[in-house]
């Protein structure tokens, strides 16, 4: 693996689903921990920073389209869309907020990204299969390079995790590990 040649000045970190109602499914934790090494580093070089958290008006603004699989759905607590205060958001930070698995659909993140003269985006966060590949798909379609930081990242299952892994993210980008990125970035 070669060094990246990273230019924090048109590399954005989009955070996905990083809230209290959803960090709670197993690795959650992990994956924030690991993000939070990530927040530190694109803060220290004065990088974009996009939080994107999913939530709800009142429910007739969400997917509901016939499938075979049953999406649960549920009472959500009052604090359910809130980003983890681990991350430290602060009320200047972009954040963005989707009301479907990607990041990019109905919402002005392209729109911010392209002003900013951001070409290329790393990407982690929950749930990898869903909502991150979502957003790596739209980002791909839009023509950003992409690092995905696959241990800043989990799903419900080990093998949905490994097939964005394996089998997607490779296709549309460049997969790295948390320490992989911050040691080839501080080459």
């Amino acid at each position: 693996m070669s060094s990246m040649q990273i230019d924090f000045q048109k590399t954005a970190l989009v955070i996905i689903d990083l809230q209290k109602g959803i960090v709670g499914m197993p690795g959650g934790q992990l994956v924030v921990d690991k993000t939070v090494e990530l927040v530190k580093q694109f803060r220290q070089k004065e990088g974009f920073i996009a939080f994107v958290k999913v939530e709800f008006h009142d429910g007739k603004d969400s997917l509901k389209p016939a499938t075979d699989q049953t999406v649960s759905t549920f009472q959500r607590p009052a604090d359910w869309a809130e980003l983890v205060p681990e991350l430290g958001v602060s009320p200047t930070d972009y954040v963005v907020t989707k009301r479907q698995w990607g990041a990019f659909f109905g919402t002005d993140l392209d729109l911010q990204l392209r002003r900013r003269g951001i070409n290329s985006i790393v990407l982690c966060g929950i749930a990898t299969n869903i909502g991150v590949e979502s957003t790596a798909r739209e980002a791909f379609q839009y023509g950003y390079n992409q690092i995905f930081i696959t241990d800043a990242m989990t799903t419900f299952t080990h093998e949905e995790h490994e097939a964005s892994c394996k089998y997607i993210f490779p296709k549309i980008g460049k997969v790295r590990s948390v320490q992989q990125f911050l040691m080839e970035v501080n080459d």
